[in-house]
């Protein structure tokens, strides 16, 4: 087969059959599915036993409860083909998805090709005009694209990779933000990097997901994951320097609209941090094209006041 698919499965038996179906119903034809069930406690494990049964090219492995990362690791170690993809077993995509990330990135000869991503909010799914237009990157150019965000972005799900990527590499256990921690160590071996502009991966917004959760100590990630960025960046790709700083601040911002309503007296103190940190960056933000208007009115609020800002984002 050409191409490994691995899906972590947790607790997610309402949405798993729509995930598996959508990678079933592919064009693209010679994968193997890989669905890593990670310790569920629902019907999630027997609802993979079943699709197993049906296609011989799915493969169930049963293992404790590890988290993502752990999956997606246990994943990467038992595929087989020279291409992997990733998906989370609460999405989905569509049937042409793997088709086209395949074709650009063996005619382009590139180590990496990723597609546009929909975000779907509430069971609503956006139009998106779709496109054949296919972008080819330099690594630098790839690593300016996914840290600005506007085309490209850093998740994991929406690309196929060469499976050699991931020879020294693995998802960090016990963080968020794992793909933010990786993506520069894999763009860092990549010659070449292909845009799909289309959006054929469905990102599936949840109450109780990992993206939409209240705050709690492990957000910190996030900030954690873009200075390391940062700092590789610095050391090993200084033309895209000013993007990576931009990140950083876009991490800051992120876990501050989290905690903002925070009272513990340690995450008070921790947020002063934060605000200290934005605030010392103004000019930068508002000199930057990358912020929108939006936050850049917000950095204003915040620099006049952490009351008013908290009141800004409550609103928002």
């Amino acid at each position: 087969m050409k191409i490994s698919i691995v899906m972590p499965v947790y607790n997610v038996s309402e949405y798993l059959p729509k995930a598996i179906d959508s990678v079933l119903k592919q064009t693209f034809k010679d994968f193997e599915l890989l669905l890593i069930d990670d310790g569920s406690k629902d019907d999630s494990g027997k609802i993979c036993d079943e699709y197993a049964k049906k296609d011989s090219r799915i493969t169930v492995f049963h293992k404790e409860n590890g988290g993502l990362s752990s999956a997606r690791n246990y994943g990467i170690e038992h595929a087989k083909a020279e291409f992997i993809g990733f998906i989370d077993s609460d999405d989905f995509i569509s049937e042409n998805m793997y088709e086209r990330l395949y074709d650009a990135i063996t005619s382009n000869s590139a180590d990496m090709s990723m597609c546009r991503v929909l975000d779907c909010y509430g069971g609503v799914i956006p139009k998106f005009e779709s496109s054949d237009k296919v972008e080819v990157y330099t690594r630098e150019e790839a690593m300016k694209e996914i840290l600005i965000a506007e085309k490209a972005s850093v998740w994991a799900v929406n690309k196929l990779y060469k499976k050699s990527l991931f020879d020294n590499v693995r998802y960090p256990v016990g963080k968020i933000t794992e793909d933010g921690f990786v993506i520069l160590d894999l763009l860092s071996q990549c010659s070449r990097v292909v845009l799909v502009n289309d959006a054929v991966y469905y990102y599936i917004h949840r109450e109780n997901s990992i993206t939409t959760t209240k705050f709690s100590a492990k957000n910190y990630n996030t900030i954690e994951a873009w200075e390391r960025n940062y700092e590789i960046v610095k050391e090993n790709f200084p033309s895209v320097e000013y993007e990576a700083k931009m990140r950083v601040i876009w991490a800051y911002f992120n876990v501050l609209d989290k905690m903002i309503k925070l009272s513990d007296p340690e995450d008070i103190k921790k947020r002063r941090e934060i605000i200290k940190y934005i605030r010392s960056n103004f000019s930068f933000i508002m000199k930057c094209p990358y912020f929108h208007k939006s936050r850049k009115l917000s950095a204003v609020v915040l620099m006049v006041s952490g009351g008013l800002y908290r009141k800004l984002i409550a609103f928002k």
